[in-house]
């Protein structure tokens, strides 16, 4: 097994190949709790987190967006012959493709991260365990606890089905090219939630009307949505900021809103 070079990244899809086979490695190893489980690797690039998991003999499919990383994966992995999708993951319809659970990996391209992980979020119910690695910055907010400042709205959204782990962090110089900032992993992992008790439309918006206005309190920042000397802003609850409720703060105050 080897990091091959001959691809050259591409700034416009935000590639930083990986080539330290060790990180790959303990990569792949984040999905090995789910030995029977399919999964999809997004942006395989040259195949250095890929060819572990074809090693592992994992159930794999992988999308690429990029056409002369499709052509590389094509040469170099005939095993994957029929299970190389080229297109962009943000527009795939999951539902149509994985009828059953699957699993999801990869060295996720850094400027579309959150927006992957939302992805996920719409499948939630399909995505038993989602691991990967990402900008360092992101995975702090996503694995973020209350009070602290990494905290927001992407970690609220998340951890209400997922419990989310930062497992380690990776520097610059293992990948092609260096990336400015410093990396980490993290896996997340479907919790007992089968349903919200309350509506998810109006959880969303108290969480990002709440965040919108991080440094004010509660209170304040949901004048907007329940009007100024609301009787329920009498309650305890409205004197925290945003960053010091928990999930399940968030979900009983949305619950105790939508009685009114």
């Amino acid at each position: 097994m080897e990091y091959r070079r001959e691809i050259r990244p591409k700034k416009s899809l935000g590639q930083h190949f990986l080539k330290d086979l060790s990180v790959a490695e303990k990569i792949a190893e984040t999905v090995s709790g789910y030995p029977e489980l399919p999964v999809l690797e997004i942006g395989p690039g040259t195949g250095v987190l890929t060819q572990f998991l074809l090693r592992d003999k994992r159930d794999l499919t992988v999308v690429e967006l990029d056409t002369e990383s499709v052509e590389y994966l094509k040469k170099h992995y005939p095993e994957l012959a029929g299970r190389i999708i080229e297109a962009d993951f943000l527009k795939m319809d999951l539902n149509t493709l994985f009828p059953k659970p699957f699993g999801v990996i990869g060295n996720y391209p850094y400027n579309i991260s959150s927006q992957i992980f939302f992805k996920v979020l719409e499948s939630k119910d399909k995505i038993p365990c989602c691991s990967g690695m990402l900008q360092k910055e992101v995975a702090e907010r996503l694995a973020s606890k209350p009070g602290k400042k990494a905290y927001g709205i992407i970690t609220v959204l998340l951890q209400v089905w997922y419990d989310i782990e930062y497992l380690f962090t990776v520097e610059p110089e293992v990948f092609d090219p260096p990336p400015k900032v410093r990396s980490a992993v993290i896996r997340m992992t479907r919790n007992n939630r089968t349903e919200l008790e309350c509506s998810e439309t109006l959880f969303k918006t108290v969480v990002k009307t709440a965040f919108n206005q991080r440094r004010k309190t509660m209170r304040n920042s949901l004048k907007a949505l329940l009007g100024k000397g609301n009787a329920i802003f009498s309650d305890p609850v409205f004197d925290k900021r945003p960053e010091q409720l928990s999930v399940e703060e968030f979900i009983a105050l949305t619950k105790q809103i939508a009685s009114l």
